[in-house]
């Protein structure tokens, strides 16, 4: 991730995050939490590799990112996935009928997996 796009992240969410300081400590600054959910959702690192690396409790990190992840939900949901239409499905099913020839359609998965045997003498790995 640049740090453009961290830092826009970053703006979006602070006021969700932000948590008052008390007498007895500090609360964890917004950034430090988004950081945390990056780190865990980018790497796939374990909450113990988190645990060492930003020094915060195993199950002050759970709770930070499913905190973040449910605040990036909220605020963005409504942007990244808009609510289908009508209209919507006909552009994306003209544009499928246009780019691929394939009318009617509006969507597609990939990924298919065939197995294969390793060529003699090639440099092939398989990395699924």
């Amino acid at each position: 991730m640049s740090v453009l796009s961290f830092d826009e992240l970053h703006q979006r969410l602070k006021t969700s995050l932000q948590k008052k300081d008390t007498f007895m400590r500090e609360c964890i600054q917004p950034i430090k939490m988004l950081a945390v959910t990056i780190r865990y959702l980018a790497s796939g690192c374990t909450f113990t590799d988190l645990h060492y690396s930003y020094r915060l409790g195993i199950s002050t990190i759970s709770n930070i990112v499913k905190r973040v992840c449910e605040c990036i939900w909220s605020v963005l949901q409504a942007e990244c996935i808009p609510k289908p239409t009508k209209e919507n499905w006909k552009i994306i099913a003209s544009k499928f009928e246009n780019r691929a020839n394939f009318p009617h359609c509006i969507g597609s998965v990939d990924g298919k997996h065939i197995r294969i045997i390793n060529p003699l003498g090639s440099m092939y790995f398989n990395y699924k």
